[in-house]
């Protein structure tokens, strides 16, 4: 099936995730592995809720998410930071989970820059703004175009023209697309395996 943006409508809203998130989905390794690369407290490591997991990371945050979750859906390893930026932002932390293994990314920051990217045993493939798509950075920037302009993200968007509506339905969309499983609000009800980061 094709997703559109307006199938992630519900992602407008602010509840349950909230103005600043990152949700990823990382395909070859287990939740268990994502969370040991992403650099977490192995001794904190849990079953929770989306909605427990969520308040220990509002809890313990102090810039970027204090609390991660991660599931197994379909073949990939789904990701959550709530109030956190760091698997789409962060190069390291990217580049240790990608290791062998695929990451799509979104990031939604409604005080910064929101982020789409994709990347593969630590190559980023392409990185982008989703209210700037024109704006690529990567080893392959052309890799999605026909199913940015299906979404709405014109990777031709002119600089001085309108701004990109709805541009976190339509980074999910391709996200979609790439993977061949829609980010849906159910799957917040799965159960996660969570821990804290290091801080190291």
């Amino acid at each position: 099936m094709t997703h559109t943006g307006e199938d992630f409508s519900w992602l407008e809203d602010t509840e349950p995730l909230g103005d600043i998130y990152c949700v990823s989905f990382v395909r070859h390794i287990s939740p268990e592995e994502t969370l040991r690369r992403f650099g977490v407290d192995e001794s904190t490591m849990e079953e929770v809720t989306f909605e427990e997991m969520d308040e220990r990371s509002a809890e313990n945050s102090e810039d970027a998410a204090g609390y991660i979750g991660a599931a197994e859906v379909q073949g990939w390893t789904l990701v959550i930071e709530p109030g956190g930026w760091q698997l789409a932002a962060d190069d390291d932390v990217r580049t240790c989970v990608s290791r062998g293994a695929e990451v799509v990314s979104v990031c939604r920051h409604d005080y910064a820059a929101d982020t789409f990217v994709h990347e593969i045993d630590g190559e980023t493939i392409v990185c982008f703004d989703p209210m700037a798509p024109q704006h690529r950075s990567g080893s392959d920037l052309d890799r999605f175009t026909d199913a940015m302009r299906d979404v709405g993200l014109n990777p031709d968007h002119p600089s001085d023209g309108p701004g990109i509506e709805f541009p976190i339905p339509r980074a999910f969309a391709l996200a979609s697309r790439i993977i061949g499983v829609p980010f849906t609000r159910e799957m917040l009800d799965l159960r996660f395996l969570g821990a804290e980061p290091s801080g190291d």
